[in-house]
């Protein structure tokens, strides 16, 4: 495609040399601009990876998703900004909404919801609250800032009104149960993080309430079993985690209270 579209696409990365190429191979021919922000903590090929690829890149210290996600919208130029991670890939759909979609927005549009195929163990979700998934990824850049308080899930907040596209990112979400457990563990920090700073305190209630309700909700509100094992497991895993931010969430509490 020879056209460029009025938007910068920002990646936030790091250490994601095996995943990154296809993700700017996705955007770079019609992206007006691409930026990458690398974490400096990175030690692999990924800042190189985009050079060649023709992005622009900045090694930047890290400060948390929703900060560089402000940073991020500091460097762009473009009136639009596409947020993509690493591990994602805009399809073909996405790709010819954008196309028909941007150049005819009316100025009061701030921001465009955008769903999302999850894989997780090579096969596309279709329950479990991983599908349509809708993640707000193109918002205007002088419109649009996020919460740094929000250390997980951040999402814009815009100056404007926002409207749902049809056409797809795919995520290359889970590829091993190691990488499973490690995520949610880390988003699990994260959330207890978040309850903290709010002055949420853990209660007895919440270590079992939390896991049930995110259980049920996963497996049989939003149609987990429709996946099959996969689903189970995942049920079971954000369960599991939701339980263990509680946790977490306590032994902060009784850190402060010390």
């Amino acid at each position: 495609m020879n056209m460029q579209l009025p938007v910068s696409v920002a990646i936030i990365a790091k250490d994601e040399a095996r995943h990154i190429g296809a993700a700017l191979a996705s955007v770079m021919p019609w992206a007006d601009e691409v930026v990458v922000l690398v974490d400096a903590r990175s030690s692999d090929a990924t800042a190189a990876i985009a050079q060649a690829a023709g992005a622009t890149v900045y090694h930047e210290a890290w400060r948390g998703f929703p900060g560089q996600r402000n940073l991020a919208l500091a460097h762009c130029r473009a009136p639009w900004v596409f947020f993509l991670d690493a591990d994602e890939r805009v399809e073909a759909d996405l790709l010819a909404e954008l196309t028909d979609q941007i150049p005819t927005l009316s100025t009061d549009v701030a921001g465009l919801w955008v769903p999302r195929h999850n894989l997780f163990f090579g096969r596309v979700l279709r329950g479990g609250g991983w599908y349509p998934d809708y993640q707000l990824r193109l918002v205007r850049r002088d419109g649009a800032f996020y919460d740094e308080k929000i250390e997980v899930h951040e999402v814009a907040t815009v100056a404007g009104t926002t409207h749902q596209l049809h056409g797809h990112i795919l995520h290359l979400n889970i590829e091993t149960f190691a990488e499973l457990w490690q995520k949610q563990a880390a988003y699990a920090r994260r959330e207890a993080a978040t309850m903290a700073q709010s002055g949420r305190r853990a209660r007895w209630r919440n270590f079992v309430g939390a896991p049930l309700r995110e259980f049920r909700y996963r497996y049989l509100q939003n149609g987990g079993w429709r996946d099959g094992w996969v689903g189970v497991v995942l049920a079971s895993v954000m369960a599991w985690f939701a339980l263990m931010s509680f946790v977490e969430l306590w032994h902060i509490n009784r850190t402060r209270a010390v």
